[in-house]
């Protein structure tokens, strides 16, 4: 959700979308999983770096029971806007995680949900949660595993590949590019964090019908713009069938996805 200002912007009405679609179909099983590993507490100040539509920052504002800060960070202003409608009592930022605007050691937790991964710089962003994080303070993130763990959205890249060959790499690539925990921790690591916690854990990502859940992978990403409508068909066809085996009751997709949360602390 970060990047530069020109590269990413979305509509308003795309972030609408991104909360009706993506937040309940993905991310709205893992915020308390998140927030939970932070050890997210009453009276704490929480920041939720690129917050999207706010799923992080709300979960851990109704842990918190109106005692404490949260604050939601997104490069996007129109995530930030379905944010606010969704949450005016929490503080919505505008800004970039590698150059976050808050003064070093203002939060007690530092949140960071299914993003760290498309950060140009990533131990970049991690150094400025860092620096914003107080001593002794957490950094958390949720990313997810490497490609060849994921039962599901393997099977459906191993389709789009036969259609796209080379060129499947780009579609959602980025997503799986810290699923080797070591990688994580040596970012970490050269943030000037100790990792105190790994856990990884299955998923559910839920979708109305398998053609919904190829049709929103496939329109996710840049490659999408770059493909006719015959290549699109194509690959959506032979990712709808690659789901069958991930059907469930009524036509809907239940697809497996395996992530990490990762947990460090800044020294005191």
């Amino acid at each position: 959700m970060t990047g530069s200002v020109e590269t990413f912007q979305l509509s308003v009405e795309a972030a609408e979308v991104y909360e009706s679609r993506f937040v309940p179909a993905l991310f709205a099983e893992w915020a308390p999983r998140l927030v939970e590993a932070a050890g997210v507490a009453p009276g704490q100040a929480v920041l939720d770096v690129a917050c999207g539509t706010g799923v992080v920052a709300r979960t851990a504002a109704d842990r918190m029971g109106g005692r404490g800060r949260v604050a939601g960070l997104d490069l996007n202003q129109g995530m930030l806007t379905v944010a606010g409608r969704l949450r005016p009592d929490i503080e919505w930022h505008q800004g970039d995680a590698a150059g976050l605007p808050f003064g070093d050691g203002t939060f007690d937790v530092v949140l960071c949900q299914s993003a760290l991964m498309f950060f140009p710089d990533r131990a970049g962003a991690l150094r400025e949660m860092a620096r914003v994080a107080a001593p002794g303070g957490t950094v958390a993130v949720q990313v997810w595993d490497l490609l060849e763990a994921q039962e599901g959205y393997g099977a459906m890249y191993r389709a789009f590949a036969r259609h796209l060959g080379p060129e499947a790499g780009e579609l959602g690539g980025a997503y799986w590019a810290l699923g080797d925990l070591g990688l994580v921790g040596s970012l970490y690591e050269a943030a000037g964090l100790r990792v105190t916690g790994t856990r990884t854990r299955v998923g559910t990502a839920r979708f109305p019908s398998a053609a919904e859940a190829v049709a929103t992978e496939i329109d996710a990403t840049p490659l999408a713009t770059r493909i006719d409508r015959d290549t699109y068909r194509r690959i959506l066809e032979a990712g709808t069938e690659a789901m069958r085996p991930f059907l469930v009751d009524g036509g809907r997709v239940e697809l497996p996805i395996r992530g990490h949360l990762v947990t460090g602390v800044k020294p005191g």
